[in-house]
Order: structure tokens, then C-alpha cells, then sequence
């Protein structure tokens, strides 16, 4: 899917300047696998990635954007990982500071395959090897995938 519609007006006011948004990271566990894609604008691995929309139950984008981009329905488990992004400059000049909201989701139905553009492959992964993997999402992944109850946060300091 394409940029979303509110932040395209929200752009028609503030221009490049840095926008604060509220993103989503979906870490989809099947058995001993994780579902991950391959971006089409930068062709990193990456689990499902989301911009929440403007109302929206964060656990709720995480199941859209897993519907929307994998075709898969998914049931957003727990929260996981909670951090600020470093600030993101895109090719047009437009700058973007995300606050991310890392959940662990188990795999209800439907064969993985890249939906709405946004990945040109979608397919699982064993979970013991995420090589594959930039440190950034495969520190997202391992958030996800850890046994403690609580989400883990960053600052506090």
C-alpha cells in the first residue's frame, strides 16, 4: 500500500519537516518459523511493517497490515518491544521519526504471498537462523520472541 492518505495531507502542511508517527512491527510465529518479506522499495528482509492509522488499536494495524501485505490472518499475542526509530529521510527529502510497536503474532490461516506491493516476496523462516537479517529487525524479531511477560522499552534513564 502506498503512503498513507493522512500523511499526505499531513504533508501538504508541514512539507519535509520531520513528522512523528506511530508505527507497528508484526513478528508472525508459525511452529519454528517466522514470516518475513522482502521490501520492494529497499529490498531488505523484514517482518510485516505498518503505519497505524490515525484511531487505531496499534494490535489492531498489526493484523491489518499483515492482511493487507502477506495475506495472512494473523492474532496479535503480546506486546513486545517499544522504541523510538532513528529519524528516517526518505529519497524525496521527507523525514519521518517512528515510534515503534513490536508485537508477537501467531499465524491463524491463509498462504503467505506479497499482497499490496509493499513486498515483492513473503514466505517463513526458520526461526533458528535469522541471519538473513539487518540488526535492526532481527533485534525486533528477538524481542518478540523472548519469554519475558512484559514488553521491554527503551529509556527510562
Amino acid at each position: 500500500m502506498p503512503t498513507p492518505d493522512f500523511v499526505l495531507e499531513l504533508r501538504r502542511y508541514v512539507g519535509t519537516r520531520p513528522l512523528f508517527l506511530s508505527g507497528v512491527t508484526a513478528v508472525i510465529v508459525r511452529d519454528d518459523e517466522v514470516l518475513l518479506g522482502r521490501r520492494s522499495d529497499n529490498g531488505a528482509l523484514t517482518p510485516v511493517t505498518g503505519i497505524i492509522d490515525p484511531g487505531e488499536e496499534p494490535a489492531d494495524a498489526a493484523v491489518r497490515e499483515a492482511l493487507e501485505e502477506a495475506g495472512v490472518v494473523i492474532r496479535a499475542d503480546r506486546l513486545a518491544w517499544v522504541h523510538q526509530i532513528p529519524r528516517v529521510t526518505y529519497d524525496n527529502g521527507d523525514q519521518t521519526d517512528y515510534l515503534d510497536l513490536t508485537f508477537r503474532c501467531s499465524w491463524v490461516s491463509g498462504e503467505p504471498e506479497p499482497v499490496d506491493g509493499e513486498m515483492t516476496e513473503v514466505g517463513w523462516y526458520p526461526l533458528a537462523d535469522l541471519s538473513a537479517l539487518g540488526d535492526e529487525m532481527r533485534a525486533r524479531v528477538e524481542a518478540a520472541l523472548s519469554e519475558g511477560p512484559a514488553a521491554r522499552f527503551e529509556g527510562g534513564r
